[in-house]
């Protein structure tokens, strides 16, 4: 079959547009983890960071006098690696559920999984304690967001029909009921844990360590494996659930695998970052027009655009009103507002 001469000029002129998206976003990336790691308390010249991660790969034998060295490897990389991490992987888990509920606001918020992986930490900061060491929140906030995805299947499973809405349907109850619960446990629990609870609520990437970067790391790797695996099945539902299904995806087996999959990324995210809203509701919307509809170009681009995001995020969260740090849901949240009203004025909601 052959293609028309402006189909395929058309088709060229997307290639090219979707590199340099490709190469601008690698290099806002980079730069970036380098502003990050010079910024903070301590303002470290890049000279310095680049020395000192140099030093810290094998590349330069000269190492950099001071704690510089120990503040950039030890505090500050891990911290921006996890920015990463958590940026891109919860970009992928919006773009996911946008297709496979067919809705343009679909993201970790809007069906609970955040909301109980916040519910499980506020529970052990306010009432029971740390009973696993440095690991308890962690564990608490990943149990949480997947109860809270279970609870959104039994609910969906109970009902006749299993089709897009009434897992929506399902999300926004079973989040209400954990923002609820975790209302409930801020008013009645230890008052004085007030600023862990923020924290948890609101997001941000202070408790980023060597020992828990693996988990973000986790995170967004097992739903971009799982996205990149199944990217073909997922561009079937571009055309509709019957046209899906008479190319053979099974399309109510594949929401709900897909759900699971965004859930346990996405309670693993939540548990070393804390609820960081509005990433995952974004960065498709961003991508698309770049990446197209098609999904490995998609996720490749989500990746990096939303770790592009979370990494301009947390370096402004770090320095607008320092020495303060502002939850980098604040700065997230804010964005995303502006976001939404920008399509509803657009129309494209």
């Amino acid at each position: 079959m052959l293609l028309a001469p402006g189909h395929k000029s058309g088709a060229l002129s997307g290639h090219k547009a979707f590199a340099l998206a490709i190469v601008a976003g690698t290099v806002a990336v980079v730069a970036l983890v380098l502003l990050s790691i010079a910024y903070g308390s301590t303002l470290i010249p890049l000279t310095d960071v680049i020395a000192s991660l140099g030093h810290a790969v094998g590349l330069n034998e000269h190492q950099v006098s001071g704690p510089v060295g120990k503040i950039v490897v030890d505090l500050r990389l891990p911290r921006t690696i996890l920015a990463v991490c958590v940026g891109g992987g919860l970009g992928i888990v919006g773009a996911l559920l946008q297709t496979v509920t067919r809705n343009d606001l679909a993201d970790p918020f809007l069906f609970g999984l955040s909301s109980g992986a916040a519910a499980g930490a506020v529970s052990v900061i306010t009432v029971f304690g740390d009973s696993f060491g440095i690991w308890t929140l962690p564990v608490a906030a990943f149990t949480g967001g997947i109860l809270a995805a279970c609870i959104v299947l039994l609910l969906v499973a109970r009902v006749r029909g299993q089709g897009p809405e009434r897992l929506i349907l399902a999300g926004l109850a079973v989040s209400f009921l954990f923002t609820a619960v975790t209302n409930y446990l801020v008013f009645a629990g230890d008052q004085r844990a007030a600023h862990s609870v923020l924290f948890w609520t609101m997001g941000g990437l202070g408790l980023a360590r060597w020992d828990n970067v693996w988990l973000g790391a986790l995170g967004a790797g097992t739903i971009a494996a799982y996205g990149l695996w199944n990217h073909r099945r997922l561009d079937a539902f571009l055309a509709g659930e019957s046209a899906a299904e008479s190319l053979g995806v099974p399309v109510a087996r594949m929401r709900r695998t897909t759900f699971l999959v965004a859930a346990f990324s996405t309670a693993i995210l939540v548990s070393v970052a804390g609820v960081i809203g509005f990433v995952g509701l974004m960065i498709p919307h961003l991508s698309r027009p770049l990446a197209g509809p098609l999904h490995l170009r998609l996720i490749a681009s989500c990746a990096l655009f939303g770790a592009v995001l979370l990494l301009a995020s947390d370096l402004l969260a770090r320095t607008l009103l320092p020495p303060q740090e502002l939850p980098i849901g604040i700065i997230t949240s804010s964005l995303g507002a502006f976001f939404v009203v920008t399509l509803v004025v657009r129309n494209r909601l």
